[in-house]
């Protein structure tokens, strides 16, 4: 059986190199985009000094957005081919998570960071800065605990609908505090640019957070995401 605690994605670091059961029916989501937070303009002409820290954080990042996206689209193709379509997977991803993902990669490259300036990659990579998105390969991943950890995430996440909406909750409530100690980074080196981007990957991660756990209420699972435990139970996350 997997065994899921509550981790910061540092089982997620980096695919950029520099971005680097339900029965049949409709699990109806709604439209799910980032509406409390802007999508920052990245100023090319305003740069920081950043540290270490900041430089794999972006990286760190950008492969997590791109390991929720990879995760939502991979179920939702899968429950929609027996039947099910959960709109949350599709609307989170498609307008969303590419947003996510644009703007660490314009981050990435405004500050041209390659595989070489990181410190958290333990395998080959798998893309580059100038991959379009649309051919960044699904599913792989330069860190070998992110490749098991998606592998982990798609193994329950087929196993019936409820897990693969309780899937959705652990990865916001993962982005989130994976986000907070990176915003404080940010902060600290005064890279605005750096904590703007951030804040508004946590607001999009708050809003899906309750896209999911309305989608569990909607098939009878009271609890929403609080039924996995009180390290994914937060309801003191902003609601819009």
């Amino acid at each position: 059986m997997i065994k899921y605690k509550l981790l910061s994605l540092t089982a997620l670091a980096v695919i950029f190199t520099a971005c680097g059961g339900g029965g049949g029916g409709d699990n109806q989501g709604g439209n799910h985009g980032d509406k409390k937070g802007q999508q920052p303009t990245i100023n090319s002409s305003q740069t920081y000094d950043l540290s270490q820290a900041n430089r794999d954080d972006l990286a760190y990042m950008g492969n997590e957005e791109r390991l929720a996206y990879d995760v939502y689209m991979a179920l939702y193709d899968y429950h929609k081919s027996r039947g099910t379509t959960i709109r949350q997977f599709e609307n989170i991803a498609t307008n969303s998570e590419t947003k996510h993902i644009e703007t660490v990669r314009a981050l990435v490259n405004k500050y041209n960071i390659s595989s070489d300036d990181l410190t958290i990659l333990d395998r080959a990579p798998v893309a580059s800065s100038s991959t379009p998105q649309s051919s960044l390969p699904s599913g792989k991943y330069d860190i070998s605990s992110i490749q098991n950890l998606y592998n982990d995430l798609i193994t329950k996440g087929r196993r019936s609908v409820q897990d693969a909406l309780e899937v959705g909750c652990m990865v916001e409530v993962t982005d989130i505090n994976d986000l907070n100690p990176k915003i404080d980074n940010a902060m600290s080196s005064g890279a605005k640019d750096l904590e703007d981007a951030f804040r508004f990957l946590r607001d999009g991660s708050y809003n899906h957070y309750w896209a999911f756990d309305k989608g569990l209420k909607n098939i009878g699972v009271e609890a929403g995401c609080c039924s996995l435990g009180d390290s994914w139970c937060h309801e003191e996350y902003p609601k819009k």
